[in-house]
């Protein structure tokens, strides 16, 4: 990885002191976003990781931002109805967009019920081209961050290992089946997360130890570690994990709070 710029990488003792961090970057990006253009678009990710920063966002960070102000996305969606327990959208409206009571018309979700998931996929970058004011054809839009996490096979998004979205130059938004979990996903692509003003990693846990020194460390290989296909320019990409998936990292690899 020698040819790319290092990361910023920061190491938290455990997972609540790494949620508490991400909510503030949540919070100070938002504030930066809305300062500058008057609105923060976001997009959110699932999995087990962000929970606990959605819990805090809405409760002992909810005073940090002004809610009205924010447009939420999602990076990806699984083929389920939206109160599926597996739904990601589902996720983060429990943790989040309920307890803070945000308006339905700031809420932007991919319909991963849908029968045919590729109209809902090209229909999801029709919604954002609307909300973001971009043309649909034209090049991706600049969210103000993207919060993701990382498989311990090097997934990101539903972006697997050899999936086709890999290789997506124009659409911002694909349907995919997924062999490896027999599941069908709607994702974004690898130009939207390119494009964000700020990226944000959240990774915990000992299971992810070998697969982030890989992904940070190892030589570029984005099909087979798709983390590495993420690569904001001229944005910025930050890592935040905690001490036991730091573990294999070198003894510089993360800067230690």
């Amino acid at each position: 990885m020698a040819d790319r710029p290092r990361p910023t990488i920061r190491q938290f003792a455990d997972p609540e002191e790494l949620s508490h961090a991400a909510a503030e970057a949540f919070c100070r990006i938002g504030r930066d976003a809305v300062a500058a253009r008057g609105r923060y678009d976001v997009v959110l990710s699932g999995g087990s990781s962000p929970r606990r920063t959605y819990e805090l966002l809405a409760a002992e960070y909810r005073e940090q931002l002004t809610w009205e102000r924010v447009q939420f996305f999602w990076g990806d969606e699984r083929a389920v109805p939206p109160r599926d327990k597996n739904s990601n959208f589902g996720m983060a409206r429990d943790a989040l967009l309920d307890p803070l009571a945000i308006s339905r018309e700031q809420i932007h979700r991919i319909e991963g019920e849908r029968e045919d998931l590729d109209a809902a996929a090209r229909e999801y970058q029709d919604e954002i081209a609307r909300i973001l004011v971009e043309p649909p054809d034209g090049p991706p839009p600049a969210f103000d961050l993207v919060l993701l996490g990382m498989g311990a096979d090097g997934h990101t998004a539903s972006l697997l290992p050899g999936s086709s979205a890999l290789d997506e130059s124009e659409r911002w938004v694909v349907a995919q089946h997924a062999p490896s979990l027999g599941a069908d996903r709607v994702t974004m692509t690898p130009p939207v997360f390119n494009a964000a003003r700020h990226v944000l990693f959240l990774v915990a846990g000992r299971d992810k130890a070998e697969m982030l020194a890989q992904v940070i460390e190892g030589p570029q290989d984005p099909r087979r570690l798709p983390a590495q296909a993420i690569q904001p320019a001229p944005g910025d990409i930050a890592w935040f994990v905690d001490r036991l998936a730091a573990a294999n990292l070198n003894d510089d690899g993360a800067r230690r709070l």
